[in-house]
């Protein structure tokens, strides 16, 4: 039985996150929706009262998974927006600048 659980890895497998790679976020946002839309499915199906409570939690799971993703999207979708300005606001400081300077 040790021998099934060696710490030694053989050097020339890679990890598992190196085949895979890491998924996008909006990757991550589809498969999150897949599983919910999945947990719902199985949720319409269930009759046992154990079965219906293992889809209630996973429903919950997959909710809070996809308020966090859609959270992170929408962070990272307004560092994008702050980091380039906008024509308009350009336009604007220029005319400023230049309405300072010739005044």
């Amino acid at each position: 039985m040790r021998a099934l659980f060696s710490q030694n890895r053989p050097q020339n497998i890679p990890p598992i996150e190196e085949e895979l790679g890491c998924p996008s976020l909006q990757e991550s946002i589809e498969k999150t929706r897949g599983a919910l839309e999945a947990a719902y499915a199985g949720f319409d199906n269930a009759v046992e009262p154990d079965l219906i409570d293992c889809y209630i939690y996973e429903i919950n799971a997959q909710l809070k998974k996809y308020k966090y993703l859609s959270d992170l999207a929408a962070h990272e979708h307004s560092l994008q927006a702050a980091a380039k300005p906008e024509a308009s606001d350009q336009k604007s400081s220029v005319r400023a600048l230049v309405g300072h300077v010739f005044g």
